[in-house]
């Protein structure tokens, strides 16, 4: 009988201790007093000082420097813009691996935090955009020359006819996806506060609705 329940136990340890471990993507969005805002996964969170995120991420401490998190009992210093996915993490057996962007609804929309050529960003999920559409604000903020590499033509926006560049973008990440080479367009004038994730990027993925999440996979 004692045999029986050893080799049970034992059966159990080995099954813990091989439970997938995957790379936690983290990038450092805002850093301010005992308060940080960060995303994972493609999920942004604002965390206060001893908060955990749903991922089990811990802010330890803040200030307009850096950010110390805790990160499956390991303690880490980030500062603004650090971009990371080196960060081991033991997730549950039942998890999804790589390859997934999960957006959450807010108020009927999906919007989350992604990178451009590497640049962090807002995007707002529209299918109804035929590309990744941006304001020549934003582009000039992500280094995009658009008058001289885009292509000029005019389209139509919530603001009337305008001048739009159809420019090509390196790369566009949102959680674990990332799309390199793909078409953008920059909008003259008074263009769209967020970027517009279109579908020149929503196209080369899988969409599936479970409630108010969307999920996004290769």
């Amino acid at each position: 009988m004692r045999k029986g329940i050893n080799r049970s136990v034992v059966v159990l340890v080995l099954l813990c201790c091989t439970l997938p471990v995957q790379a936690m993507d983290i990038m450092i969005l805002g850093l301010f007093k005992d308060t940080v805002i960060l995303r994972i996964d493609g999920v942004q969170h604002k965390l206060s000082k001893g908060q955990t995120s749903p991922e089990g991420v811990t802010l330890i401490n803040a200030d307009s420097d850096k950010a110390v998190l805790d990160i499956a009992g390991q303690r880490q210093a980030f500062t603004l813009g650090s971009h990371t996915r080196n960060i081991s993490t033991r997730r549950s057996a039942g998890k999804q691996s790589g390859g997934e962007a999960r957006i959450w609804s807010n108020r009927g929309m999906y919007t989350t935090v992604g990178t451009i050529n590497g640049m962090p960003v807002n995007f707002l999920v529209d299918t109804g955009a035929t590309w990744v559409a941006m304001s020549a604000e934003q582009a000039r903020r992500l280094g995009i020359n658009y008058r001289y590499a885009g292509k000029k033509g005019m389209a139509g926006t919530a603001n009337g006819v305008t001048e739009t560049y159809v420019v090509n973008l390196k790369s566009v990440r949102v959680g674990d996806i990332e799309v390199n080479n793909i078409e953008g367009a920059v909008i003259e004038g008074r263009g769209p506060d967020t970027v517009l994730l279109g579908m020149s990027f929503l196209s080369k993925v899988k969409m599936q609705h479970e409630d108010r999440l969307l999920l996004l996979s290769k």
